[in-house]
């Protein structure tokens, strides 16, 4: 039924019904005290003729965590809209979440009811709160991390010198915008296949899951002590981890195993004169290196895979660089010898040419790899010749999906049985636990290949 007398006549039917963009708006998981991103639906007026929107308002009232804004106006309730035929309106949705009982995340919910003709419908809110340990600006001495809740990191934290810190199997630390961990002492982080350790941004949004830069990454200062990662994840920072100068004698100033580094704004590993033994490690998808390996170390990478497919810029550098010199404030040349050896690894990327040395012909350079899966263009491979050795280049690695961040091998894969006995050997079975010793000869790179049942 409409009004007539009215230039612009109103639907007054009690049957009539807005339609929405969704009947539910979920929320990922929002950390008490720390506000949400903001989330929207729109609202339709199917009718030709105009509606009048009676109340749009949140069912929980003012006890509500959520917050509401219609058409960019905020409030706790909105009368008498009107709904011109055929148009809609935006309804933007936030939420902060009070501290809840427990250290499992609770589910919030509420809904944004809307009469028009006293006709009432509504759209869920539903969001999951989830405690955390906050940590703001702290230098740490030793001490246990565990993983009853996350921890959320502001500003810097510190773990000082001389000082343990230990993280169990299973924590979850969230780093905010322009965060940073730094190791003076030593950093013992030992995660499990099942229960692995994850470092990333505090934004945890689907949107978010893959965005570089969001928070500034790991550094293991100089004269750290020998800091672990085993079955770790640390995503998407500006670097991974910075090691820096200048190793302790003997010390190995990282050990890294079973772990994934994933979209870093600049590089996944950095190696300042330094000494990283690594295995069974993904680096991949970071806007300029996946590992620089600079002024000199000690390197070794055996069953490792470097896949740099960075998609947010345009890469013009290699995924890998490896250097025995720099140059000094008063700009003389600085010598440092450099040791690398990569075995049964995979280093590949969107480019032709992944890998590039900055070599003094002075310096010693002790670099090689064996049984690799490279891409170089020929040119570099027969200037540098005496460094590859068993190497396949030319060729597409294989990998199961690229888009997905799955490098495993797919059937067919030039690094499938490719790979030396010998190094194999030492790291019998690969990131997902699997054997690489049962077969003819291991696979090349983290991930030993089988065949589907």
């Amino acid at each position: 039924m409409q009004a007539s007398c009215e230039k612009d006549p109103l639907l007054e039917d009690p049957a009539a019904n807005l339609v929405f963009s969704t009947d539910t708006l979920l929320f990922d998981t929002v950390f008490t005290t720390i506000g949400s991103s903001t989330r929207h639906f729109k609202v339709y007026n199917p009718y030709r003729e105009n509606l009048k929107i009676s109340s749009i308002r949140l069912s929980g009232d003012t006890s509500s965590p959520y917050r509401i804004n219609v058409d960019g106006v905020p409030g706790r309730e909105f009368t008498d809209i009107k709904l011109r035929g055929g148009d809609s309106l935006y309804v933007f949705v936030e939420t902060t979440i009070d501290p809840v009982n427990g250290n499992h995340p609770v589910i919030v919910s509420d809904s944004v009811v809307f009469v028009t003709n006293g006709n009432e419908q509504d759209v869920k809110l539903v969001a999951w709160g989830q405690n955390v340990t906050v940590i703001r600006d702290k230098i740490l001495d030793s001490r246990i991390l565990s993983a009853e809740r996350p921890y959320l990191v502001y500003g810097y934290m510190v773990v000082d010198t001389n000082q343990v810190l230990t993280i169990e199997p299973g924590v979850r630390m969230h780093f905010s915008q322009n965060s940073r961990l730094f190791v003076a002492g030593t950093i013992i982080a030992e995660g499990t296949s099942e229960d692995p350790i994850v470092l990333e941004g505090a934004r945890t949004e689907t949107s978010y899951r893959n965005i570089p830069g969001q928070w500034e990454g790991i550094w293991l200062l100089p004269g750290s002590g020998e800091s672990r990662f085993v079955h770790a994840k640390i995503r998407n920072a500006v670097n991974g981890i910075l090691a820096d100068t200048v190793a302790l004698a003997g010390n190995t100033t990282l050990y890294l195993a079973n772990s994934r580094i994933e979209n870093m704004t600049y590089a996944g590993i950095i190696g300042r004169g330094t000494t990283i033994y690594s295995y069974n490690t993904v680096i991949a998808n970071c806007g300029h290196y996946l590992a620089a390996l600079t002024i000199g170390g000690d390197y070794t990478f055996y069953h490792c895979t470097f896949a740099n497919y960075w998609r947010y810029s345009s890469r013009r550098t290699p995924s890998l660089v490896i250097g025995n010199y720099y140059i000094d404030i008063y700009e003389n040349v600085q010598l440092r010898p450099v040791k690398a050896v990569f075995g049964n690894t995979i280093i590949h990327g969107a480019s032709s040419q992944e890998i590039d040395f900055a070599m003094h012909p002075d310096g010693v350079f002790d670099v090689e790899f064996d049984h690799c899966l490279v891409a170089l263009q020929p040119g570099f491979i027969s200037d540098f010749s005496e460094l590859f050795s068993n190497c396949v280049t030319g060729k597409e690695p294989g990998f199961a999906g690229v888009d997905e961040y799955n490098f495993r091998l797919i059937e067919g894969s030039p690094a499938i049985d490719a790979g030396s006995p010998e190094t194999g050997a030492l790291h019998p079975f690969d990131f997902d636990g699997n054997s690489r010793i049962d077969d003819k000869a291991p696979d090349m790179g983290a991930f030993e290949w089988y065949p589907e049942e």
